[in-house]
């Protein structure tokens, strides 16, 4: 049942990844959608999910993503009008406001996983669950790991 899975999901991830080779203006979309593909893979395997599992899971992870990405724009958007309001001279008391802005955006990101684990623990054992967090750390480090060793690879022929 596993190795139906995981078939199904390389082979969303093939298709996701061909779609590049289609529309070349459509390169950040597909870098996402096959970097996405990629983590669903991963994460499945990680966590040793089954198929039904699976199924129920993935929808809730993919509202918590969209939350998590909504709240680092959040983050962004106020940090980035903090800084902005820095080199503008703002009023201190202007500042405080736009510190306090940001530090509330923090804090609502800083919630998000705890809120879904009640939802994950619906769906999932506490020790699926917390592969996933391990998971995801492991991927993010395997990502970081690419992305240095094909920076190193660049620097070293020029």
């Amino acid at each position: 049942m596993k190795n139906i899975l995981s078939i199904t999901i390389c082979a969303v991830a093939l298709f996701l990844c061909s779609s590049g080779l289609v529309a070349q203006e459509n390169r950040n979309r597909n870098w996402e959608d096959r970097m996405k593909a990629e983590k669903i893979a991963f994460l499945t395997d990680a966590m040793d999910l089954t198929s039904s599992e699976a199924e129920r899971f993935w929808p809730v992870y993919n509202r918590c993503e969209a939350e998590k990405r909504e709240a680092w724009k959040q983050i962004f958007d106020s940090y980035r009008a903090l800084e902005n309001g820095i080199k503008t001279g703002k009023e201190d008391k202007e500042i405080a406001t736009l510190m306090d802005k940001y530090f509330k955006a923090q804090k609502a990101g800083d919630n998000i996983d705890e809120k879904y684990v009640a939802e994950y623990r619906k769906i999932l054992p506490n020790k699926k669950i917390a592969k996933l967090f391990i998971g995801e750390e492991n991927f993010r480090r395997l990502q970081i790991h690419r992305l240095n060793r094909n920076d190193n690879s660049k620097n070293d022929k020029k």
